[in-house]
């Protein structure tokens, strides 16, 4: 079965930079598009950045100019790397997938990772 597995979250300063990464593993062949949301306390989940196979990116606008989003597409996975870090981008960042399955019928399928904690603090 595949999954998505995140890794590079923890506390940084206010300042600080950080970077996630997302790899689909398992019985993946390839995906549509990638990216990440966060979900803050209290908040809606809402998308941070998506980049498609093609390498068309588009970022929420408050991360604009500070975050990057790329992708290796060899490996099905995304990278996000966050400068200039404030507390308002703390909370948990999720990994989404429109992913292809292996031995799939064709179409694409939704996939979600566990949540890496990211927390902005002095």
């Amino acid at each position: 079965q595949g999954r998505l597995v995140e890794s590079g979250g923890g506390l940084v300063q206010p300042g600080g930079s950080l970077r996630l990464s997302c790899a689909a593993s398992g019985s993946i062949f390839s995906f549509k598009a990638m990216g990440w949301y966060r979900q803050a306390p209290g908040k809606q989940r809402e998308l941070v950045a998506v980049i498609t196979r093609g390498g068309v990116a588009n970022y929420a606008d408050s991360v604009k100019g500070r975050f990057t989003i790329s992708s290796d597409n060899a490996k099905n996975t995304v990278y996000l790397l966050m400068n200039s870090l404030k507390p308002e981008d703390t909370a948990v960042y999720l990994c989404y997938g429109d992913l292809y399955p292996a031995f799939g019928t064709g179409w694409s399928t939704d996939y979600w990772g566990q949540g890496t904690q990211v927390t902005v603090s002095s």
